[in-house]
Parts: structure tokens; sequence; C-alpha cells
């Protein structure tokens, strides 16, 4: 048993997700055997790089680290704008009350009617990508938000109009929520995943929390239909650096130098040539101990096929197989723990900014939308301290636990930030729940304080979720990422249509005690899934799922 995890006593010799990250072990000795080199190639730290590169220059996990860095700078970039989208209204209650003349309810479903597109289209998008890959989403998705966003300012006094054009910002934001993340997993090893999934998380989540404040007063000076053209504006100038600087990211790598995903059987033997064949020489793992990008050809920064939405396709699968694939993910413990951890904060972070709404415009406070989007201040502080805890944590503590269990990296060591997340998150749905329902007595500081500690533990989950999927079950990581946005999305949904009248019914402080409750339950699952997770990873392995519904 490493540190906890419980070891696999199946058939199977490498559970897939398990990888060498220091040491030469059995597994990268059959690597060895079957190449006919002497060496894996190793980064600059002697680290085995995982997954192994191929010695085609097209293989994203070949260009040189700045180059995939200044990919994800800008998918981070443009995450930062889609994710303004989701709380875009979220000041903006009472004007909007007021200028459609319509309940607060409804005008909290202009936010609901969004998040429902984001998951709807992600059941579309996502086996798009599975089989011609991201790039063509992520143009797609650009210019529907610009064009919604034209839409919504333009929109005025027609309701439905608006509702229709949230509804659509929703389908473009789609590509960003669903696969941001799976590209940090096309374009880093293992022990280069850990910060930039930390970064792309606080851009997916991060931006959300500013956009209030900078939308309170942009309100008040000049409309809210310019918070809206602001968006479209933004996303137009960004839009060349899309088209330019962004490549397709997937890229179909033989499954032999996949040494975190392969799987192998014990009643098999290297020697055999059973496992691990390589389809050409070309694909054969050589010697190497600096950063695998160095030895490959020089590639320009800009060529006629990295400009194209398509360059061939990612898999031979069929698209209405792919497209329901998700569906039995939502019975895998280990994708739907990861959709409790990331998706249930996600919705009481919607929840609270439900109650904000609500109890901060009525007595004793009397906030006005400027104020009121001040109030989410406290939110954007907690996402960057989530996010510098998760990026000093998450690499870490993988690599410290790694060295501890002899060289052996289990994905089980990502769920240790599920920890802070149930200090952090925790504390602060129960300190909202105390204080948002006595104002006179706690003012809007100690509200806003909790609410930080709450996004701290929602970023410390979305990441550790994320890395979690990326690093345990990567063959169907842009699958599960699918599962998680669903959730996530449908669930915000539902509080978004319900919450309102629920907190009216039963009170501000009942309702969060009993959902923080929840999420310490949900927390602790973790344990369980710590202990159980390989054994998780070797059934399902053992057990395609797909295979036996007939889905591949």
């Amino acid at each position: 048993m490493g540190l906890g995890v419980l070891e696999d006593h199946s058939t199977l010799e490498h559970v897939p997700g398990t990888a060498t990250l220091e040491d030469l072990d059995e597994l990268a000795a059959g690597v060895r055997a079957q190449s006919g080199q002497a060496r894996l190639k190793t980064s600059k730290e002697g680290v085995i790089l995982v997954p192994q590169p191929s010695n085609d220059p097209k293989d994203p996990l070949n260009l040189p680290l700045w180059r995939r860095d200044l990919i994800t700078a800008i998918l981070c970039l443009w995450s930062v704008i889609a994710s303004t989208l989701s709380p875009l209204l979220a000041a903006n209650t009472l004007t909007l009350t007021l200028y459609f003349r319509r309940p607060f309810n409804e005008i909290a479903l202009l936010t609901g009617y969004h998040v429902l597109g984001v998951g709807i289209a992600g059941f579309i998008f996502v086996p798009s990508a599975r089989v011609w890959g991201k790039r063509h989403l992520y143009l797609l998705g650009t210019l529907i938000i610009i064009i919604s966003s034209i839409w919504g300012g333009a929109s005025n006094h027609n309701f439905n109009s608006l509702m229709a054009a949230r509804f659509f910002q929703g389908v473009g934001l789609a590509p960003f929520e669903a696969l941001v993340n799976a590209s940090v997993g096309d374009l880093y090893f293992v022990h280069e995943r850990g910060k930039r999934m930390a970064l792309t998380n606080l851009s997916l989540f991060g931006g959300a929390f500013f956009t209030p404040v900078i939308v309170g007063k942009l309100t008040a000076s000049i409309g809210w239909q310019w918070s809206f053209y602001f968006i479209a504006i933004f996303g137009a100038l960004l839009f060349p650096l899309v088209v330019l600087l962004v490549p397709e990211t997937a890229y179909r790598r033989d499954d032999s130098l996949n040494t975190d995903t392969y799987i192998t059987d014990k009643r098999d033997s290297y020697e055999s040539g059973h496992e691990l064949k390589l389809k050409s020489p070309n694909d054969a793992v050589e010697s190497h101990t600096d950063d695998a990008a160095h030895t490959m050809p020089k590639q320009p920064l800009i060529t006629r096929e990295g400009l194209m939405p398509f360059n061939g396709r990612k898999t031979d699968e069929s698209f209405g197989k792919l497209l329901l694939r998700p569906f039995p993910l939502f019975f895998h413990p280990g994708i739907l723990m990861m959709m409790l951890i990331q998706g249930m904060m996600i919705g009481w972070t919607v929840l609270i900014g439900i109650v904000l709404a609500a109890i901060m415009l009525g007595p004793p406070l009397f906030f006005d939308e400027v104020k009121t989007g001040y109030m989410y201040t406290g939110a954007f502080v907690g996402a960057l301290l989530g996010f510098l805890l998760a990026g000093v944590l998450s690499d870490s503590s993988a690599k410290w636990m790694t060295r501890l269990n002899k060289g052996i990296y289990e994905p089980e060591f990502r769920l240790v930030l599920v920890i802070p997340q149930l200090i952090f998150g925790c504390a602060g749905l129960y300190g909202f729940g105390i204080t948002s329902s006595n104002t006179p007595v706690y003012g809007w500081f100690w509200p806003d304080f909790f609410f930080a500690l709450e996004v701290m533990g929602m970023v410390l989950g979305a990441v550790a979720s994320a890395l979690y999927i990326v690093d345990a079950h990567r063959e169907i990581a842009i699958e599960a990422f699918t599962c998680l946005l669903v959730f996530k999305n449908i669930f915000s949904f539902g509080l978004t249509y319900s919450g309102y009248g629920w907190l009216v019914k039963n009170g501000v402080k009942p309702v969060f005690m009993a959902i923080s409750s929840v999420q310490v339950v949900i927390c602790l699952l973790a344990i369980p899934m710590y202990v159980l997770g390989k054994k998780n990873r070797s059934f399902f392995a053992r057990h395609d799922i797909f295979a036996k519904l007939k889905l591949k």
C-alpha cells in the first residue's frame, strides 16, 4: 500500500494513471526493452516524461515550453473574458428588475438559462472535440460570444431577446469551460500540469468574481447594455490571437508512449512482445536527458496547416457513440466524486450570489448596484488566494509524495487539495450563512470575508478535480470534463430557478447550515476515494464501460 492508496491485486501489471516520475521501475524497464533504447526521455531535472513524447515535430509535447505556455496564456486570457459571462448581471439585479418590471426570480433566470446553455452545448461540443480536435471549437466559441454579446446589448426592453442572447452566450462559453483543462493535459507532462491547471482554473473561475465589481459601476455610469458591448469589443480584439497563435492541441500519439494510461497484464510479459508495441521506428522511445523539444526540428510559429480549423480526425470512433459516452460516466465513482467536489461548491457560489442580491439591496444596508458589485471583491481575493495555494501545493505535494512512495506517482496524491477545500470552503459556507442572516449585527464585512473563504475552497476543489481527472483518467478526460460541465451548470440552473424561494421559505441561516454540512460530507468522501482510487481505476480498466455499452 503506497501512502494509504490500496494496491491493485488483479491481473493488471500496470494500472492506468500510475506513473514513474523519478525511478526506472519495471514499467520503465519494459518500455526500454521494447524500444531497444538505454533510457527514457527525461526532463532537465531527471524526471521521466509522462507521457513520453513522440519524435514527430507536430506532437504538442515537442513544442518549446515557452510556446506551450503562450498557447495556455491565450486560452487563459480568453477564459477570463468568457468567465465574466455567467456573473455578468449579478450586480444588476435591482436595475434589471426596475428596467423590465419583472419579479426578482425571473431576473435570476437570465443567469439560469445562460448556465443551461453551457450545459446543453457541452454535450455536442465535446464529441466534436474528440473527433476533430479543439481548435475549431475555440474559434466557434469566440465568434458566438462576440455575436451574442452584441445581441444582448441591443435587446433593450425585449426581455425574451435578452434571455435568448444569454443562452447563446452560454453556448459560446461551453468550449472554454469544457476543453481548456483538457488542453493542459494535451500540452504538458504530468510533472508540469499542476501550476498550469491552477492558472486555467483561476482564469475560468477567478475572473467571474471580479466582473460584478466592474459591472456595478459600469451600469451606474453608462448603462447595463455596455457590459455586453465591452465583452464583444474585447472578444474581437482577442480573436486574432486565437486564430494565429492557438494551434490544435489534440494529437494521435502511439499508445505505447502513453505510459500513464496504457494497460498491461501480468499474464503477459515484456519479452513476449505482446505489450507496448510501437507502430513505427519513428515512434520509438529514444535516449534523452534534456527537454524533449530541444531535439525536434524547428517549426515556424505560424503554418498554413496550423491556421486551419480542422486538420484531420483525432479518433476513428463515430460521433454518435462519442455523443452518448458521458452518460455512463455519471455513475463512474471517480468521475462522480470529482463532479461533487467541484460542481457542488460552484453551485453554492451561485446561491451566495442570490443571497447578496436579495439581502444587500434591502434593509438595513440598502446597497445599490455599485456597492453590491463591490461585495464581490472578497470573492476575487479568495480566488487569487486559492490559486496561489493550489499552485504551491499541487505539483510540490505530488512530487513530495512520489518521492515518499519510492518514485511511483499515484493520481490520488492530487486529492490532498481537498483538505484545504474542506477547511476554507466549508468554514466560508458556515460563516456566510451565520453572518449574512444577521447583517444588523455583522454588517457587510464578515459576509464578504466568508464569501472569500468559500471561493478559495471552490478554486482548490476545482484544481483538485481537474488534475485528478487528467492524471487518473486522461483517456476519457474530455468526456469526464463534459460530465463536470453539465453537472455544475444544471445544478446551478436549478439553484437560480428555485434558490430564491428556498431562501425565502426557510431562511438564510438554516439553508446554509444544511448545505455546509452536505459539503463537509462530500469533502470527507475524498478519503475512501483516495484509499480505493487505484482499485477503482483498475476495475474500469479491466471492465471497459464503453465497450460493454457498445459505445466503442
